[in-house]
């Protein structure tokens, strides 16, 4: 149906790069998700009424709550689309995930609610009445959780929105606390035992715990997250796919918002060829990560001279003594510089975060490591923490 009412809706929708198709998609689920909702929480107040079950009332005000969480959800899109200001010269995109978490803190109240309601009905149990007209609307409810699980995770994943994914939790999460009532309710009318505020009880941990998982995943984009092994092979792989590539590091994502995306990392070249040409060639790399990764890309060029015997025989054996430090530890921007009287040992050193040593230990360690190899160098090295990823 989404699918359907997007190509009805939304001009171009297979563009999903595009900053206006995302908030287009993001506004119309929002408003199916209204409309949904609003029609649960309708029938289950209903049957609420004709069966006096708390639990039951506690699902109708869950969907209240849900149907509250889209219209934040459009509101978030809206606000996010805003142009690029003095102020925000990157864009509003993070207000996506602000909505995100807005949506996370109306699952935590709904919870806590739900538990406190449940905790009074076991405390003082209350008969409650069953029957198929009840049982239908409870199994309905639970066919339009799915289905809103389904394509919120499907159009969330696809325009990467943390807002959609958190509505998807938000329904499966409802799909098994109205799944829970519905069975109390039937083993309740069975055997005549009352267990509506133990069902309550269980389905508020559940939400809670859904919540909390939703916090986390939006709270860690506003941080600052690292990119994925994944992205980061990708990356490498494809600059040195260009020839006179050399090696590529120091790769830096930065993220304002699922659309917006800025990076930055060095390339390797020879120093051989002219000022010129390495322009051109880093002017090429930066519009193919450009297109590919809608992004703005800036680079880095670290001349390597391939042909400086002094350069080569210093650095294969600090490369040997580096390899004391973890058989995965890397370095780069190898270079010997000249200045005045002095020549300078220059490169950076790769370890993960959680290595054992500190930094001062790190450099400590290869300063001594130098001098005693070759004591006319000055040494000059700096570490960089990342994930170690294998190629």
């Amino acid at each position: 149906m989404i699918q359907f009412l997007a190509g009805i809706f939304i001009k171009d929708h297979k563009n999903i790069n595009d900053a206006n198709v995302r908030r287009q998609y993001g506004i119309l689920c929002g408003a199916f998700g209204v409309v949904l909702n609003i029609v649960l929480v309708i029938i289950k107040f209903m049957a609420a009424m004709m069966s006096s079950s708390v639990s039951i009332l506690a699902d109708a005000a869950n969907n209240l709550s849900d149907a509250e969480t889209s219209v934040v959800t459009i509101i978030g899109f809206k606000l996010a689309a805003q142009k690029p200001d003095k102020k925000h010269p990157f864009g509003h995109g993070r207000i996506e995930y602000i909505a995100g978490l807005v949506v996370a803190f109306f699952i935590f109240g709904m919870a806590i609610e739900l538990l406190r309601t449940s905790l009074k009905k076991i405390m003082e149990p209350e008969k409650t009445e069953f029957n198929l007209i009840i049982a239908g609307i409870l199994i309905a409810s639970v066919l339009v959780k799915l289905y809103m699980y389904l394509y919120n995770n499907e159009v969330g994943k696809k325009i990467s929105s943390a807002v959609l994914i958190n509505n998807a939790k938000d329904s499966i999460a409802d799909v098994f606390s109205t799944s829970v009532v519905l069975i109390t309710s039937l083993v309740s009318y069975l055997y005549d035992v009352s267990l509506d505020g133990y069902a309550g009880a269980l389905v508020a941990c559940f939400i809670f715990y859904q919540a909390f998982e939703a916090t986390r995943d939006t709270i860690s984009p506003l941080l600052g997250e690292a990119p994925s092994d994944d992205m980061i092979k990708s990356i490498e792989s494809d600059v040195l796919e260009f020839d006179k590539i050399l090696g590529v590091h120091d790769i830096i994502v930065h993220n304002y918002g699922p659309s917006k995306t800025m990076m930055s990392l060095h390339v390797e070249i020879s120093s051989e060829g002219t000022l010129m040409e390495a322009h051109d060639l880093i002017d090429e790399i930066e519009h193919f990560l450009n297109q590919k990764y809608s992004c703005s890309s800036v680079i880095h060029v670290d001349p390597v001279d391939l042909h400086d015997d002094e350069t080569m025989m210093i650095k294969g054996k600090m490369e040997g003594r580096i390899k004391a430090l973890g058989p995965d530890i890397k370095f780069h921007d190898f270079r010997i510089i000249h200045h005045k009287n002095k020549k300078i040992i220059a490169f950076d050193v790769v370890v993960p975060f959680d290595y054992d040593a500190s930094d001062e230990e790190i450099i400590d360690f290869v300063r001594e490591s130098s001098n005693e190899m070759f004591p006319g160098y000055e040494t000059e090295v700096t570490v960089d923490k990342a994930e170690i990823v294998d190629k």
